[in-house]
């Protein structure tokens, strides 16, 4: 009895206590009312919405509509709001309430992207589970200043013998790919990448417009060859919203943009701008965007050319990291005069044209070696390559000029047909399969041997065989010398020497055996010519 009557006091002073605390809290309590705007959509076509009474919001500022669904605004008028749709639209009515989020289109970025495959808004579509990331970026951004950059100083080797000795390309460089359909664009893209495994370069591939089974295809190339674990892949595929096809190349750019502030070394594919180009035009015609010549918006160079311009190369006090940048268009029936060709060519430095005539020859990569230029890379190529090059492109320049001339039947002379048949062993040489890289020891000790025209007595049919014997041969030379091939600015006289008779070893074998295949070719050839067609 004592004792209840002694805890009953114990709880009345803790309830007074607590409702005492409860009292000061409500006290100070001061509520605070935040302003939020909130508009109505008026219209929905495709792709696009009308929404009115959003006054303050600002240009591509990010605003959220019912579903979950974004969207950027775009046309800011006197009397409304156009905004562009990032996503499905089928659920959205006029009438609908819209609201803005204070912030422009952001992406998250950081190491948790690698080797996942995601769309322009950063969400997963490789069902690896979701993204965390911590830092996020907006996805227009100003490109480094000036003063900021460092000249083009080291090679980005794509492993593909015609473009790292002919057509070389430097890591913060911009290098246009174009070409007809179907001429090999994506699978230099994707050689490329593959190339980087163990040279310290970070991966974006985005693909904006590209059918989901040739995305897939990419991907799982990348996957298949260890690829991927350093790659971003960003897609937009064909039947996605206009929206996000025009979003994602500027995306990849802010993802592959974190890493390169980071002090790393970035390549970033954009497989195609003609894709987007075509998107933007969509969207300026839906917005009643006046169009500029050819039917294209009159801003369309400023869209690609604000973007190209964030690939550069930091100097030291930012870091170092560089950028690197392969714009891929698609021509058509080689038209590369056309509007949007030119607008890239003018921005980007250099191009990589390929033939569709080369392509049906199976000449792979189909690169024209006359229409294309690098305008940074030589200052970055290797001293070595440099050496070689130079002849080699001339030699390859004469040939096609006396190829076309000896299709009109005239007599040549030894020194012509000898000049042919070398161009033609340079063409085999710089042919290559796809996902095949040739590492810079092998394509040095090839560009060699074909300046020596060791190459020459090999028949044309041999000459695959032949290039494996020289790339064996030269992985089996002292292991000082392959690095010297593989880290030095220049070489000596010696080790250019010795290399050459490594080559002229290797291709001893394919001289002796065809010698008596040559004379017996040769004697069933002056046979059928002395008998007269059958």
């Amino acid at each position: 009895m004592n004792t209840a009557a002694s805890e009953t006091p114990t709880l009345q002073s803790a309830q007074d206590s607590a409702f005492a605390g409860i009292r000061q809290r409500l006290q100070a309590f001061q509520p605070q009312l935040l302003p939020r705007e909130v508009g109505t959509v008026a219209r929905v076509s495709t792709g696009i919405a009308r929404v009115h009474g959003l006054p303050q919001v600002g240009f591509e500022e990010l605003l959220q509509f019912p579903g979950g669904l974004s969207g950027i605004a775009f046309n800011l008028d006197a009397d409304g709001v156009d905004v562009v749709l990032l996503g499905d639209h089928a659920h959205l009515h006029a009438g609908q309430e819209v609201q803005r989020t204070g912030r422009v289109m952001d992406v998250g970025v950081g190491e948790a992207l690698l080797g996942r495959v995601v769309d322009p808004l950063g969400r997963p579509l490789d069902g690896a589970g979701p993204i965390s990331t911590d830092t996020r970026l907006p996805m227009e951004r100003p490109a480094a200043a000036i003063m900021d950059r460092a000249p083009v100083s080291e090679p980005l080797q794509t492993g593909l013998k015609v473009i790292d000795a002919l057509i070389p390309i430097g890591r913060g460089q911009r290098e246009l790919i174009l070409g007809d359909r179907q001429t090999g664009k994506t699978a230099i893209a994707i050689d490329t990448i593959f190339n980087q495994r163990g040279k310290g370069v970070l991966c974006v591939y985005c693909a904006i417009g590209q059918r989901a089974s040739a995305v897939a295809k990419a991907v799982a190339n990348l996957r298949e060859n260890g690829a991927l674990e350093y790659t971003v892949v960003v897609v937009a595929e064909g039947n996605d919203a206009p929206g996000l096809a025009y979003i994602a190349p500027y995306v990849a750019t802010s993802m592959a943009e974190h890493f390169m502030e980071a002090g790393r070394d970035v390549l970033i594919v954009y497989d195609d701008l003609t894709h987007h180009a075509r998107a933007y035009r969509e969207l300026s015609l839906l917005l009643r965007r006046p169009p500029g010549r050819e039917a294209f918006p009159g801003d369309i160079f400023y869209i690609h050319s604000r973007m190209l311009e964030r690939a550069t190369h930091l100097n030291a006090a930012r870091g170092g990291g560089s950028l690197t940048a392969l714009p891929i268009i698609e021509t058509e029936a080689q038209n590369i005069s056309a509007y949007i060709p030119t607008n890239l060519i003018s921005i980007t430095d250099g191009q990589i044209v390929l033939s569709p005539s080369l392509f049906a020859l199976g000449v792979l990569p189909a690169v024209d070696v006359g229409q294309s230029v690098s305008r940074v890379g030589g200052k970055a190529q290797r001293a070595a390559y440099r050496a070689v090059a130079g002849d080699l492109k001339l030699a390859y320049a004469q040939f096609e000029e006396l190829e076309t001339f000896a299709r009109f039947g005239a007599r040549l002379d030894d020194d012509t047909r000898q000049a042919i048949a070398h161009g033609q062993r340079i063409r085999a040489c710089l042919g290559q399969p796809e996902l095949a890289p040739v590492p810079v020891p092998a394509q040095i000790a090839i560009l060699l041997a074909l300046n020596a025209a060791l190459f020459d007595p090999v028949p044309l049919h041999r000459m695959a065989a032949a290039q494996q014997a020289v790339q064996a041969a030269v992985l089996g030379l002292p292991d000082d010398l392959v690095k010297r091939l593989a880290d030095a600015d220049a070489l000596s006289d010696d080790d250019r020497q010795r290399v050459t008779e490594a080559a002229r070893d290797a291709l001893a074998c394919f001289l002796d055996q065809d010698a008596e295949g040559a004379e017996g070719d040769e004697g069933a050839e002056a046979t059928e010519n002395a008998e007269g067609p059958p």
